[in-house]
């Protein structure tokens, strides 16, 4: 378990526990961070419970999490009080309490002179370790304004560490296509041979992960590339062939691997990261409906970032009238593959006809909550904008015959609390790694256009 700068670590000798004074943004994050502590005690102060008190209605993400929060504290609390040094929290686990605002110290009111929230946490935070002498206190927050402030005025403060994968991990996943050069002969049997596959012990001495992904040359043509898979229930590294969904071919080696992993039936969660213009949601559209006849509905979504903590009701018209400029780009992609044929043409009908029947559906994420997805292609796009826990809720929904698709670029980011260490998009690929229903894909290349490709990667 990742561990915050100066808290005592497993097995070695224990010492007085830190406090932890929490910031409101790391409940809305994780409802469940209290228990991620250890044995430090924790102080939430006063002006979080008011700011909590905002966000108890809704159906999103923020309200779960402020619900459940204050449930679980409810939880702990029963029949207890506070009391001046909290209650405790669980075995093995700290004390937490509630502590009521304090003004800051002297030499400091001048410099904060707005009444807002953050400088009421702080003020509270400050009399939390000036009225613990001998106590390492901090300021725990996602909000980096916060931390900034908290820096200026000398006090402790630290980012909620337990949900990031570590940076080298990230890095990896970018890196995960392994590059070999083969002998003539084994490269013979993979790419024409009659199973197009060969027993892995031909290539490594161990056996690879299961859905690792391969790049191999030869001896005399180091420029030409054989993509290949390795499949853990045969035992075998097998070829990845150029295969074509719904009139889409791919560009490069990985978007081939892209839409390999999205049609093959036995990889039933895929996650297909990279920048704009890489293709990711064309190749899971496109890879849907080249299997429509196998799942009864395909289903698209994405999260719906708005601005200004605006809730789509405050939009006007219905549910589909609300949801339209966030679904747009989902829709975009249905045009370019219905583009590539007539008007008239069974394939550009069929299409038609999905949506008619509502076989083809583009819905809000909101309402997957509480769903049971039986036989369904699900694709989400923009997914690096969900919490770990967001996600997690949306897989379990899965049922028999389910496949999901996600799709996102880690390093564009519309939620003000989560990065590219901490985003739901990057806990999947580090938690599922390695599973045989699982396949991540690092999508390098945009092939949206020329110019889309430069200002990739100059802008």
């Amino acid at each position: 378990m990742p561990t915050y700068a100066n808290v005592p670590v497993p097995g070695k000798k224990s010492h007085k526990p830190k406090i932890f004074v929490l910031d409101t943004n790391i409940i809305l994050h994780d409802h469940k961070a209290i228990r991620k502590f250890q044995d430090n005690n924790l102080v939430v102060p006063m002006a979080v419970i008011e700011e909590l008190d905002k966000f108890k209605k809704g159906t999103d993400a923020l309200s779960f999490n402020s619900r459940g929060f204050v449930r679980e504290l409810d939880k702990i609390t029963e029949g207890k009080l506070f009391g001046r040094d909290g209650v405790p929290i669980g075995k093995g686990l700290g004390k937490i309490k509630i502590e009521p605002n304090h003004p800051f110290p002297e030499e400091f009111r001048d410099l904060f002179k707005d009444d807002i929230q953050d400088h009421r946490i702080l003020a509270t935070a400050m009399w939390v370790r000036d009225n613990n002498p001998g106590t390492f206190v901090a300021l725990v927050t996602k909000d980096i304004n916060l931390r900034m402030k908290a820096k200026a005025a000398g006090m402790e403060v630290q980012d909620y560490l337990t949900d990031k994968v570590e940076e080298a991990k990230v890095d990896n996943a970018q890196r995960e296509v392994m590059q070999m050069t083969l002998p003539a002969d084994v490269m013979q049997e993979l790419a024409y041979g009659p199973e197009t596959s060969v027993d892995w012990r031909k290539i490594c001495r161990e056996e690879p992960k299961a859905n690792q992904l391969y790049k191999f040359s030869w001896d005399g043509a180091r420029d030409e590339k054989v993509c290949a898979r390795y499949d853990a229930v045969r035992g075998r590294v097998v070829l990845v062939k150029t295969r074509e969904a719904y009139g889409i071919r791919p560009r490069n080696e990985e978007q081939r691997f892209a839409l390999d992993a999205c049609l093959n039936p036995k990889i039933q969660l895929v996650s297909l990261t990279g920048g704009a213009g890489t293709g990711k949601t064309l190749l899971a559209l496109a890879s849907a409906l080249e299997q429509e006849k196998d799942f009864d509905q395909i289903i698209l979504s994405r999260p719906a970032v708005v601005l200004g903590n605006q809730d789509l009701g405050f939009l006007p018209g219905d549910q589909k009238t609300k949801m339209s400029p966030y679904l747009q780009p989902l829709m975009d992609n249905l045009n370019v593959i219905r583009a590539q044929f007539r008007p008239s043409s069974r394939e550009a009908l069929k299409i038609d006809g999905l949506l008619k029947d509502e076989k083809l559906v583009i819905s809000p994420l909101a309402y997957i909550r509480g769903r049971s997805l039986g036989k369904a292609f699900f694709i989400i796009d923009e997914a690096q904008n969900l919490t770990p826990h967001e996600i997690k809720t949306i897989i379990t929904r899965a049922g028999e015959g389910t496949k999901m698709v996600f799709t996102g670029d880690i390093f564009q980011i519309d939620q003000p609390y989560l990065d590219q260490w901490s985003n739901g998009l990057t806990h999947l690929g580090e938690k599922m790694d390695g599973q045989r229903l699982f396949q991540h894909v690092f999508l390098r290349r945009g092939e949206r256009s020329e110019l889309s490709e430069i200002a990739s990667k100059l802008l």
